[in-house]
C-alpha cells in the first residue's frame, strides 16, 4: 500500500510534469525548471546581458578587422574566436598573463599605455568585458534571491563613455591613434558603426540601472562625469 508521503510526492511530480509540458507546448520552447525561480526583472536582466555581450563581441570583431596587426602580437595560434571565448565564456576568466593580470578598468587604460607592447585590442576588450561583467556580479543569469546594484550598472555606463572617448582620442608619441575605429574622411565614407555600438551598450546599461533602481525604490548617485573624462568609476 502506498503511504501518504509517497502519494503526495507522486501528485506533486505529476503536477510539475503537467505544468512543464503545458509551458513547453504553449510557447514552442523547452521549459527550464530553473525558470520557476525567476522574477520578471531577472528575465529582463538575463535578456539584457545576452544582448550586451552580443554587442561587445561585435565590437571586438570589428576592432580586430580594423587593427589586424594587434592579433599578430597574441600568442601563436590565437584566433579572434579564441579571444572571444577568453572574454565572454562562462565561468569568466579575469586573469591573463599577457596583460600582467590587468582586467576591467586597469586593462582598459593599459591598452593606451605607450609602454605596452602586446595586443591592444585584447587589452581594450578585456577592459570592456571586465566593466560589463563586474556590473553583473560576474553572472550570466539571475534568479529571485540574487542581488544586483543599480549603482554599479550606472558606473559601468560612465566608464564605457570614457572607453569610447579614449578609443577615438588616445594617441601615441607619433600623434597616431593607438587603435583605429571610426572614420570620418567624408560625409559619404564616414564609418561610425563603432560609435553606434557603444551607444547601444551605454544606453542599455543606463536603462537597466533605472529599471533596477525603480523596482527597488532606490536612488542612483549620478555623478558629474564629462564625456571626455578619463576618470574611471569604481565597480
Amino acid at each position: 500500500m502506498v503511504n501518504m508521503q509517497t502519494l503526495q510526492k507522486l501528485v506533486f511530480s505529476c503536477c510539475v510534469a503537467i505544468f512543464v509540458t503545458g509551458c513547453s507546448t504553449g510557447s514552442g520552447k523547452a521549459f527550464r525548471i530553473e525558470s520557476l525561480a525567476k522574477s520578471e526583472l531577472d528575465m529582463v536582466i538575463d535578456a539584457h546581458i545576452t544582448q550586451t555581450n552580443s554587442h561587445a563581441i561585435e565590437l571586438m570583431k570589428k576592432l580586430y578587422k580594423r587593427n589586424p596587426k594587434e592579433l599578430r602580437k597574441a600568442p601563436i595560434g590565437i584566433t579572434v574566436n579564441d579571444r572571444i571565448k577568453q572574454l565572454f565564456s562562462f565561468p569568466i576568466q579575469v586573469q591573463f598573463n599577457e596583460l600582467g593580470e590587468k582586467y576591467a578598468n586597469s586593462a582598459l587604460t593599459n591598452a593606451f599605455d605607450q609602454n605596452f607592447t602586446g595586443d591592444r585590442v585584447f587589452s581594450f576588450m578585456a577592459g570592456i568585458a571586465g566593466i560589463l561583467h563586474s556590473s553583473y556580479n560576474f553572472q550570466d543569469e539571475f534568479f529571485m534571491l540574487d542581488s544586483i546594484s543599480e549603482q554599479k550598472i550606472y558606473n559601468s555606463a560612465r566608464n564605457l563613455e570614457t572607453a569610447s572617448w579614449l578609443l577615438n582620442s588616445a594617441k601615441d608619441i607619433d600623434n597616431s591613434l593607438y587603435l583605429l575605429s571610426n572614420s570620418c574622411a567624408t560625409v559619404d565614407t564616414a564609418n561610425l558603426s563603432y560609435e553606434r555600438l557603444f551607444g547601444k551598450i551605454i544606453a542599455g546599461q543606463d536603462i537597466l540601472a533605472d529599471i533596477i533602481a525603480n523596482r527597488n525604490n532606490r536612488t542612483i548617485n549620478k555623478v558629474l562625469h564629462g564625456v571626455a573624462s578619463t576618470t574611471l568609476l569604481p565597480l
